[in-house]
Formats: C-alpha cells, structure tokens, sequence
C-alpha cells in the first residue's frame, strides 16, 4: 500500500491488485461511515486506487491509514442485485474457446458467480465487476467493434461489465440484458454502485425476470 498527496486536500490510496483496492474502499466507507475514521468529502475507488477527496488533514490521514491492516475479507457484503441475463453473445463461442468450455459451460460459470462492482467509468453507468478467478480472465478483442448494444454483457480481462448505452467497446460479448443501468430519473440513477454484488441470472432459469431485483443484505 502506497499513500500519495493529490493537491491540496486529497490522498490517493495505491494498492497492488484490484482486489486489495476493493477492500480498502469497503474499510474507508465503513469507518468513515461510522464516523470513526477523519472525515472525507468523497471516496472514488478505480482499478487498483482510492482517491480520497476533501481531506480536512491529509497527514494525519495518512498517519492512520498507514496504521491499518485491511484483509480483503473487508470487501464484504453489499446490496445484492440480479440481473437477468440472455447468454447469446457475438463472442460467447470465442470465450468458450478461451475457457476450453462449451457455451452452456460459459453460462453457467458466469451466473454461478457472485460479481462485486469494484468501481464505474467509461461511461455513466458502466460498472467493472470482479469475481470471475483468474482462469477465466479474457483479453479484449483485438478490433473494437464500433458500436456495442446496450444490454451487452461483456468480459475484459478481470471484468465483467454490461453497457448501458450503445457505443465503441472492444470486451468480448457474452449476454443482454434488458434492464437499464442509468436512469436519470432513478434514485441513484446508476444501478450499480461501487460495493455492489451482483448475480446474473440465465432467463431460461427466470423466464419472468424482466426487471433488476435489488435486495439488502441482512
């Protein structure tokens, strides 16, 4: 764990894989939640980073964090969604290739899978999910296809990810879904937040599914 200075008021956390970058985030909202940590105006997590911003003290700051131990059992648990999926993909076959699987293979790994939004980007909406182990990490295409449906469930090497407009994307399609991730008339409008865990569910398994259902963990 790395700790940079960012301008004035804000500390970038710098860890070494994105799953360390998942429990750290997880450990930074809970305590500053819970108040027992200094406040901060924003916590954005990215890939392998978190940025705290609006630090009243970043040395002091600093000084705790380096005193903390995060496992990354941290990472815990969050709202549960779940998301209906049809597993017909352009690259659905090219991934089972990749896996050395069948296509039904695929789709059973993948909605077998409990995902986690590590962070969003890219466009508003769009959430880099962890979860899939190692063995099933894909390259992204060699070509970008110009435009990508929204719906589009996709891998990139660790991520899953759903586009929830069309637009450019070069991830390996594997799935649609019908349910719309941004929403600017939804409370959040993003669906998928930093911290959620999300499972995918094949339609043949709930035909009726024709909507997110989000659920809190007990």
């Amino acid at each position: 764990m790395r700790l940079r200075p960012v301008g004035e008021d804000s500390l970038l956390v710098d860890l070494d894989t994105p799953e360390e970058a998942q429990a750290w985030h997880a450990r930074i909202l809970d305590r500053c939640g819970r108040g027992t940590s200094a406040p901060v105006r924003d916590i954005v997590p990215g890939d392998r980073t978190v940025l705290l911003y609006g630090v009243a003290d970043v040395h002091a700051m600093e000084a705790e964090l380096r005193q903390w131990s995060v496992p990354l059992s941290a990472a815990g648990g969050g709202p549960l969604v779940e998301l209906p999926v049809r597993y017909d993909g352009a690259d659905l076959g090219a991934v089972a290739a990749l896996w050395g699987v069948t296509e039904d293979e695929v789709a059973r790994i993948h909605s077998g899978t409990e995902h986690r939004v590590a962070f969003c980007g890219f466009a508003p909406g769009f959430a880099y999910m962890l979860g899939l182990g190692e063995r099933y990490h894909v390259p992204r295409r060699p070509a970008p296809r110009t435009s990508v449906p929204a719906g589009s469930v996709a891998l990139a090497g660790p991520y899953t990810g759903v586009y929830p407009r069309a637009s450019p994307g070069g991830w390996q399609l594997i799935g649609t879904t019908g349910v719309r991730l941004w929403d600017l008339e939804r409370e959040p409008a993003a669906l998928l937040t930093p911290g959620t865990r999300v499972r995918f569910v094949a339609e043949e398994a709930a035909p009726a599914a024709a909507v997110a259902t989000r659920r809190r963990t007990a």
